[in-house]
């Protein structure tokens, strides 16, 4: 059995998907965070799947969201609907539902957030507006777990016995007409193409050129959808579009009329308004936005995160060293030997290191998602976006970006301007991703000791204002236009939940750690074996007569110009390629150092202006294999992709050489 969980955004659609199914996936307080369909085993029910579809406002063929909960509901036929609706908003919610109603699938409606409707005096005629729907309905609270067991007993139930909703025609007048009409005209099409006759009418009035082209009507047909249309437009002085929604929302009001009485307005509520007239401010916001980044980024680079970085560092040294003096006394063949330290604990070991800044920066970013102010900042950048051509949606994308690029290129597809999604899929990579952050950490303890968090704080800016001047150029030449409107619901603030914190930290720790031993790990071990062998593979002492060290003097006159002319440079960044990370651990292998002495080796390959250079360059240039993957399929072409990679680099070769030798001729 297969279930579809659909309903608005900020709903409460990832966090009951989390309870049915057990599943941790995050659990956002700002519109964006379900990009893709997602789908899991109920608890406890084994072979009744439920899928978590993006959250939409109505099913029409605007956004990519939109589409794909069309598509899976039209194509994949599921047994049932989970229509989640935020009670404490309801009349918006149930437009949504009015649609979903018209396919005629077996529907529950949860009620979600009763909890609050009850804490502020509201109540709804739950038996009412079962009745007047003709679905069952059921209060939830998905956050506290509440009503979640009767959901599931429900909707199993009307999907097994393939009870579908009950027949009510809200239509009425000239709409009920123009809807019937037309529903006899094309219900033998509807039939054979699998749909409901209504659902299809309705989309046709929408014109809807998919569902024209899934239904096979023929040209007489559709000049006599055409005819219907025009006479109900005539008569009611109104467009299609908005003579569908003013049917719907009127019934809405009266089903809400006597089943509803609004709660009182939330002390939530009333709290988020007071914040924002600072937060939200014309003149505040930006200063205030940036003030938090700043204390969050010096509190994960200068206090906390690097306190524990080093603690952790001096462990992995030490189990390395350990190990090292452990198979030495074991008489271990010297080559095994040297794998195992110089590559596996060398490659792996010096990223590792890095973990606790990881998961310190995702912290404080999960509490600021969490507690709703992403979505502030989200509107407060729309006025600032729209200047290089985007709008404030684009803002959600990049933000993950600073996570990892590959889901910021796929957070794209909530972007319903084809235009808007290209210039954000190019521009998402400037925002500097967690796995650079070792590369940071690295270079900023080695020459920058005393300012490493603002060296950091810099390099995160930078790139910003790199993406910024990319698309004032982009919106001024290839990608001319102007944005989409911009709207969004801005939740309530709220206390960020323990368990969402967590579940964030846990995913970009387990992420990481993956990488660590499966990427890097391999990663380390090719690099070894290259540095440790000639080219008639005879062990070598010295890794300048390897193989690797003939690839990469190759390579290195490439980045003569940038400051650091130096085969072990110039490999680390092709190995960068494949993860971030593995610039690190390259450098590590290479030069045979461990977490703690890498960055005094460094001081003997770089000078501050080449090492500044270089990590300009590992900011800026193409980002990893899987994120070239991510903009293949997002733009559907293995050559967009290329011209994508090969432009990023060329971007942070000219800005790294503009910066060394600014930087060189002011020293």
């Amino acid at each position: 059995m297969i279930l579809a969980l659909a309903g608005n955004q900020n709903s409460g659609k990832t966090t009951l998907f989390n309870q049915l199914t057990g599943s941790n996936q995050h659990a956002g307080n700002f519109p964006g965070v379900t990009v893709d369909s997602k789908i899991g085993e109920i608890k406890g029910h084994k072979g009744i799947k439920v899928v978590d579809l993006p959250g939409i406002y109505s099913i029409r063929p605007y956004s990519n969201e939109e589409i794909l909960t069309r598509d899976f509901l039209l194509n994949e036929n599921p047994d049932g609907i989970i229509n989640i609706v935020d009670a404490t908003n309801i009349e918006r919610n149930l437009y949504l539902t009015l649609q979903l109603l018209e396919m005629n699938i077996p529907m529950v409606l949860a009620l979600n957030m009763m909890d609050e409707v009850r804490n502020n005096s509201g109540t709804i005629d739950i038996n009412g507006m079962s009745e007047s729907l003709g679905i069952p309905v059921l209060p939830i609270s998905a956050s506290k777990n509440e009503g979640i067991e009767e959901l599931v007993a429900k909707i199993t139930e009307i999907s097994e016995k393939k009870r579908r909703p009950k027949r009510i025609d809200f239509c009425k007048g000239a709409m009920h007409r123009c809807i019937h009409a037309i529903t006899h005209l094309i219900e033998d099409h509807a039939l054979i193409a699998g749909i409901s006759p209504r659902f299809a009418a309705t989309k046709l009035i929408e014109n809807d050129p998919a569902i024209t082209e899934l239904l096979k009507i023929n040209d007489n047909e559709k000049d006599m959808v055409e005819h219907s249309v025009s006479e109900m437009e005539n008569e009611l002085g109104m467009d299609r579009n908005a003579a569908l929604a003013d049917m719907r929302y009127a019934f809405i009001e009266g089903v809400c009329a006597v089943t509803v009485v609004k709660p009182h307005e939330s002390k939530e509520h009333i709290r988020s308004v007071k914040i924002d007239n600072i937060l939200t401010n014309k003149y505040l916001a930006i200063p205030v936005f940036l003030c938090i980044m700043l204390l969050v980024f010096w509190l994960t680079f200068g206090l906390i995160g690097a306190f524990l970085s080093d603690m952790f560092s001096s462990l992995i040294d030490g189990a390395a060293s350990a190990v090292d003096v452990f198979l030495a006394d074991y008489g271990l063949n010297p080559i095994v030997h040297s794998l195992v330290i110089d590559g596996v604990f060398a490659g792996v070991g010096s990223v590792l290191g890095f973990l606790p800044i990881i998961v310190t920066l995702f912290f404080f970013l999960s509490i600021l998602e969490d507690s709703g102010y992403m979505a502030r900042v989200a509107f407060v950048m729309d006025k600032a976006l729209r200047k290089i051509g985007l709008s404030g949606r684009s803002f959600v994308p990049m933000l993950i970006g600073f996570g990892c690029s590959v889901p910021a290129i796929m957070a794209t597809r909530t972007l319903s301007s084809e235009r808007d999604r290209k210039m954000t899929i190019f521009l998402t990579p400037f925002m500097s991703c967690s796995a650079k952050l070792p590369i940071y950490a690295v270079f900023t303890a080695a020459f920058f000791r005393s300012h490493k968090a603002l060296v950091m704080i810099s390099l995160y800016i930078f790139g910003m204002l790199i993406g910024i001047i990319s698309g004032l150029v982009m919106s001024r030449t290839k990608y001319k236009g102007k944005p989409v409107p911009f709207v969004m619901e801005l939740p309530n603030y709220r206390i960020p939940s323990a368990k969402s914190v967590l579940l964030l930290m846990w995913d970009k720790a387990r992420d990481f750690l993956t990488r660590a031993f499966t990427v890097i790990f391999f990663a380390a071990i090719i690099i070894w074996f290259l540095q440790s062998f000639d080219l008639q593979f005879n062990f070598v002492e010295d890794s300048s007569q390897s193989l690797l060290s003939k690839v990469g003097t190759f390579i290195a006159p490439v980045f003569k110009p940038l400051g650091f002319n130096d085969w072990m440079a110039s490999t680390s960044l092709i190995t960068g390629f494949i993860a971030k990370e593995t610039v690190i651990s390259t450098l590590a292998v290479l030069t045979g150092s461990g977490t703690e002495s890498l960055g005094a080796v460094l001081g003997t390959i770089f000078t501050v202006p080449s090492a500044i250079s270089f990590l300009v360059f590992t900011l800026l240039y193409t980002p990893c294999v899987a994120a070239i993957a991510a903009v293949k399929r997002e733009l559907n072409s293995g050559f967009r992709a290329a011209v994508f990679a090969f432009t990023q680099c060329a971007i942070a070769w000219a800005v790294s050489f503009i910066v060394y030798n600014v930087i060189r001729f002011m020293i």
